[in-house]
């Protein structure tokens, strides 16, 4: 069994979510043999030395129980953590994959991809996501102090959330994939079934590309729903995918 996540956007503001997900790792996952996180476990992440936070520290600790376990932990960056580094991967256990990656089982062939890079209509911030992903940007950006960090983090989350609104108003394709760029995409990964997150719009979609019908699986984000947490996982058994509700 393999499981699958996305946008869980941890922090000291979701407590309730926090708690969901560390019953998910000591629980449910124990019984998979690979867990795959595809990016924003964290509402925003600094750098690996806030590791002491006690949110990132609980958090760490149960990934990293998890991998004693047995299970195999890899985490993918998203676009609202997208530093986390190697300390955080060896803390954790986990292992830190590319964007996209492609995994392969002895049944099936999946492509995996956090999903922010394929919604190029909104050019605004794939600009942003071009610049934050320099190595100059990150250098400069994790030599300010850790105080003055977490105060950035939050006016861009602020920034955002408030373009998300402006953008939702305007044009919705804005906060979605692009149709070609998808196509696109599955052309140049083999046609393998595809899983990503960071749409918020979980559904399952069929493509065909060149003749070839090829899935889309977009993963849903955890969050709270009239005062109650819920998440969600995707399961593969060898034979097919299902999602799973988690409360």
């Amino acid at each position: 069994m393999i499981l699958f996540v996305s946008d869980l956007h941890l922090s000291a503001q979701t407590p309730e979510l926090n708690a969901l997900f560390l019953k998910f790792l000591g629980g449910r996952a124990r019984a998979a043999e690979a867990l795959y996180i595809l990016g924003d476990l964290f509402e925003y992440w600094v750098g690996d030395d806030d590791l002491d936070d006690p949110v990132h520290a609980a958090v760490v600790a149960a990934l990293r129980d998890l991998s004693g376990a047995g299970v195999a932990v890899n985490v993918m960056r998203g676009n609202r953590d997208f530093l986390l580094g190697e300390s955080f991967a060896a803390a954790a256990g986990a292992r830190l994959l590319p964007d996209p990656y492609v995994l392969s089982t002895p049944e099936w062939q999946f492509v995996l991809s956090h999903g922010d890079a394929l919604c190029t209509d909104d050019r605004d911030y794939q600009a942003f996501r071009a610049q934050s992903r320099s190595p100059q940007w990150q250098a400069a950006f994790l030599q300010k102090p850790l105080a003055e960090r977490h105060a950035i983090a939050r006016a861009l989350r602020e920034r955002s959330e408030a373009g998300k609104a402006d953008k939702a108003g305007r044009a919705d394709y804005l906060m979605d994939v692009n149709a070609g760029a998808t196509d696109d995409f599955l052309r140049e990964h083999g046609y393998a079934t595809f899983i990503h997150g960071h749409t918020h719009r979980p559904a399952t979609h069929d493509h065909i590309v060149d003749g070839i019908h090829v899935e889309r699986w977009v993963l849903a984000d955890w969050h709270d729903e009239n005062g109650s947490a819920r998440g969600e996982c995707l399961a593969w058994d060898g034979e097919r995918l299902s999602r799973e509700r988690l409360t």
